[in-house]
């Protein structure tokens, strides 16, 4: 049996609806798409994602990656995985029609990744070459297009993005790799480059890296940077494969979890030159690897939402099948009779935690989504204007409150387990071993929180963040949901004005020490993603309303399972604002001012 538990009815909740990204497709860049196709493409994904994709999960953990002489071996199982999605032709489905794709909307497109991502994330990041493949194609000259474009994408080539290296984690800025001008757009680079997602493995006959390197004469900091098209194997002019480049998978990491994805050293020019062509021929590098980046942090908040969803549903299967202890009112009793622990309060407690965060994280995924919808059939440059900045506004939720919020309930995924979610005989540990790195990777959770108050509140005075809060505003004004959801409209209210009290608070701050943003940043990345998804929850919960009065069969509990997730979510979350918030107002530099010598 499959370990990986989908939630397609959600899913198609969130795409058809409540966000109606119907209205999107039959035209412009989606004319091939109907709602008909998604649901049945959908529908698709799932079977091959609960099949082939599921079946590689153990394997990927528990077979060792090899590397021999630069190039790396994965378990046989997780090969058959990467084939069988290529064989379906199911990276189609990112592609626009005019690369061959089926003209997928962005938001059809996150859905079915979610899919196979919940069954075997490293699957999911082998990928990749398609994503790497119309970022050439978006801003390469003709001739990288001509040479890369279509390889890439009908051969089924690996794609990787390069930034990080020993010294230059999150500080991008201090990369030290070089790169000599040759000719044209030809450069040499040397460095060494550290874990770099699938920066090889067999299979296709060439990956293409994406690398962020400083050519000579370049000033200091993340403006030097250039980003450089380096092929595994040279391209030559005729479009035939050549030579073994220098760009050569040095180590692989033992790591915590995701063990079926190479995360590699890449060591450039060390023995044979490393030539790569300069993308566009311009020296924006940091400008145009933000649009890896950003891809990769939906991606990376998509994959913890889904891993947390996969994991509640074991979880409340198995709370259904596990027989422990009386009911509570008969626990004196010895001679009571045992039942489910899904019987006990504490058990549901934590099932309804997962559930309600899973259903918002969701939530908020495909609001994000469906803004990638608009602006890929928007024409009016204000509109889009508007449209980038909000899905700017989204990410740092997406991607990092996302992250931590999923790694810490998955603990009560295990918990519900007991002993028995501490061993390899369900998936529980290894989804958290997986999950973990999701807080980590493409900016950790506090520079997405410095990201969010900085760089998407701050610099525009909040005039992006005013757009989510009229919609708030506005759905509680018509008092949405009427009675059955008076209090929780109360408490979104109130949750909303402690985080902009909480803001407005932290504002005044940076006129003190911006010391005092370091020390509170993450608690406003925490309560605002909170607020927006308790919003969201509590809309959802008004569209089942409605549904509800009709509804027949699984649909019922369906759509009260969505108003119980609402109700839960506002009545147990909202109120934690209100003690952040009192923590930001307490805030002193005690801790920044002491010495050193005093953490021992």
């Amino acid at each position: 049996m499959s370990h990986y538990k989908s939630n397609l009815r959600d899913l198609e909740f969130n795409l058809f609806e409540y966000n109606k990204t119907q209205q999107f497709m039959g035209h412009g860049p989606f004319s091939q798409m109907d709602e008909a196709s998604a649901r049945e493409i959908l529908r698709e994904v799932e079977k091959v994602a609960k099949g082939i994709i599921a079946e590689s999960f153990e394997d990927s953990d528990r077979i060792p990656l090899q590397l021999e002489n630069g190039d790396v071996t994965l378990p046989p199982a997780v090969r058959k995985s990467i084939e069988a999605f290529y064989s379906g032709e199911w990276h189609r489905l990112e592609l626009p029609e005019s690369l061959g794709g089926y003209g997928a909307t962005p938001s059809l497109r996150w859905a079915s990744l979610e899919m196979i991502c919940g069954a075997n994330p490293s699957v999911a990041f082998y990928i990749f070459g398609t994503f790497i493949a119309m970022i050439i194609d978006s801003l390469g000259t003709e001739e990288q297009k001509r040479l890369y474009v279509r390889p890439m994408l009908e051969r089924h080539w690996g794609g990787t993005m390069v930034l990080t290296e020993p010294d230059a984690g999150s500080d991008v800025g201090a990369g030290r790799t070089k790169a000599r001008h040759v000719s044209g757009d030809v450069y040499e680079l040397e460095g060494v480059k550290r874990f770099i997602t699938n920066g090889d493995f067999d299979g296709p006959e060439n990956i293409v890296h994406l690398v962020l390197a400083r050519p000579e004469g370049a000033q200091a900091g993340t403006k030097g940077l250039s980003l450089f098209i380096v092929p595994k194997f040279w391209m030559n002019a005729d479009g035939t494969i050549g030579d073994r480049n220098g760009a050569v998978v040095t180590n692989v990491e033992k790591k915590m979890g995701i063990k079926g994805s190479a995360t590699c050293e890449l060591t450039l020019g060390e023995n044979i030159p490393c030539r790569g062509l300069l993308v566009g021929e311009a020296h924006d590098g940091i400008a145009q690897m933000f649009h890896v980046i950003e891809h990769a942090r939906m991606f990376v908040g998509l994959k913890s939402m889904t891993t947390l969803s996969t994991a509640y549903f074991n979880a409340l299967d198995y709370a259904k099948e596990r027989v422990q202890g009386a009911d509570m009112k008969q626990m004196m009793d010895k001679n009571a009779p045992r039942v489910p622990i899904i019987r006990h309060p504490d058990v549901r407690r934590m099932l309804m935690l997962q559930k309600s965060h899973a259903e918002g994280l969701r939530a908020l995924a495909f609001r994000t989504a469906r803004v990638q919808d608009q602006l890929a059939v928007e024409t009016d440059p204000e509109k889009r204007k508007q449209l980038e900045l909000l899905n700017d506004l989204f990410l740092p939720m997406v991607k990092g409150y996302g992250s931590e919020k999923v790694y810490e309930l998955l603990s009560l995924s295990l918990q519900i387990f007991g002993g028995s979610g501490y061993c390899q005989d369900y998936p529980i540990e290894q989804y958290i071993r997986d999950q973990k790195i999701d807080t980590l990777y493409e900016g950790t959770t506090h520079i997405q929180a410095l990201d969010l108050t900085f760089r998407k509140i701050a610099r525009d005075q909040g005039a992006t963040l005013r757009i989510i809060v009229s919609e708030i505003m506005q759905l509680l004004e018509k008092q949405a949901g009427g009675a059955e959801l008076e209090t929780e409209r109360k408490l979104l209210k109130e949750g909303l004005a402690e985080t902009q009290g909480m803001l407005m608070t932290m504002l005044g701050f940076m006129g003190k020490s911006v010391y005092y943003i370091g020390l509170n940043a993450n608690r406003l990345l925490e309560s605002l993603s909170e607020v927006v998804i308790g919003f969201l929850l509590l809309d959802h919960a008004v569209v089942a309303q409605e549904k509800l009065a009709s509804a027949t069969g699984d649909d019922v509990a369906f759509y009260k399972g969505k108003i119980e997730s609402a109700k839960f979510f506002l009545r147990t979350v909202m109120p934690e604002i209100a003690a952040r918030k009192r923590l930001v107002e307490s805030t002193t530099l005690d801790i920044v001012e002491m010495d050193d010598a005093v953490f021992g």
